[in-house]
C-alpha cells in the first residue's frame, strides 16, 4: 500500500482547487504533458485530495477543479450517500495515501435529491436504497416550507450537510484524522450553469 502523501498543506491543496476551478468557469484550462505523467504515476499515487461526489455525468471533479492524472482520489455515488464501500475507499485515501483534504462535492438539480423529495415514500429495489440515505434531509428542508426546485435545493444542502455526521459517526479512521488535524473537510456545491464550486461549511485549517 502507497504511504508517502503530498508535500502540501491543507490550505494549500484547497487554494488550488478553487484556482483550478476559476480556470473552469472562465475555459481556460492548465496544459499538461499527460504522456510523461502517465509513465511516472505508473510507479506510485499520491494524490492531493478526496473528493466525495455524485455520479452525476456532468460534475466531474478533475474537470470542474482543472486537475490532471493522480491529483485527486475521487470516490463517486448518486447523490454522494455512503455505504461501507464507499467509506472505506475514503478510509484508504485518509489512513494510507494520507490525502490532507477531503471535499464532499454536491451540486444544483440532484437527481437523486429531487427523487428523494418527489417520492417521500420510497422506490423499489436498490434505487430505493439510495433515496432512503437522503430522505432525512428531505424531511429537514420541508420543515422549511420551501416548494419546487427551492425545496429541492434546501434538501441538498442539508444532504450534503448531513454527510459531515455521517462520515464522522461510521469512521473512526477520518474522525481521528480531523480531531488530530491531520485532515482538513470542506463541503462544497457546484452550480451547474456558471460553474462555480461554493462553500456551504466554512473550511477549518
Amino acid at each position: 500500500m502507497e504511504r508517502k502523501g503530498t508535500d502540501l498543506t491543507a490550505q494549500q491543496v484547497w487554494q488550488d482547487l478553487m484556482a483550478g476551478n476559476m480556470r473552469f468557469v472562465q475555459g481556460l484550462f492548465m496544459g499538461r504533458n499527460l504522456l510523461d505523467l502517465r509513465q511516472s504515476l505508473a510507479r506510485r499515487q499520491a494524490p492531493k485530495a478526496a473528493v466525495l461526489c455524485c455520479s452525476d455525468s456532468r460534475v466531474p471533479p478533475e474537470i470542474i477543479f482543472d486537475q490532471s492524472l493522480g491529483d485527486l482520489f475521487v470516490v463517486r455515488t448518486a447523490g454522494l450517500v455512503l455505504e461501507p464501500t464507499s467509506i472505506g475507499s475514503l478510509e484508504y485515501a485518509v489512513a494510507h495515501l494520507h490525502v490532507p483534504l477531503l471535499v464532499i462535492k454536491g451540486h444544483e438539480c440532484c437527481g437523486a435529491v429531487t427523487a428523494a423529495v418527489n417520492h417521500p415514500e420510497g422506490e423499489e429495489g436498490n434505487i430505493g436504497a439510495i433515496l432512503s440515505q437522503i430522505a432525512p434531509a428531505a424531511a429537514q428542508a420541508r420543515e422549511t416550507r420551501a416548494t419546487g426546485r427551492d425545496l429541492v435545493e434546501a434538501a441538498t444542502d442539508q444532504h450534503l450537510k448531513n454527510l459531515v455526521g455521517i462520515l464522522k459517526q461510521a469512521s473512526p479512521i477520518i474522525t481521528e484524522a480531523l480531531e488530530n488535524r491531520r485532515l482538513v473537510l470542506a463541503v462544497t456545491k457546484y452550480f451547474l450553469k456558471n460553474g462555480r464550486v461554493e462553500t456551504l461549511l466554512s473550511v477549518d485549517f
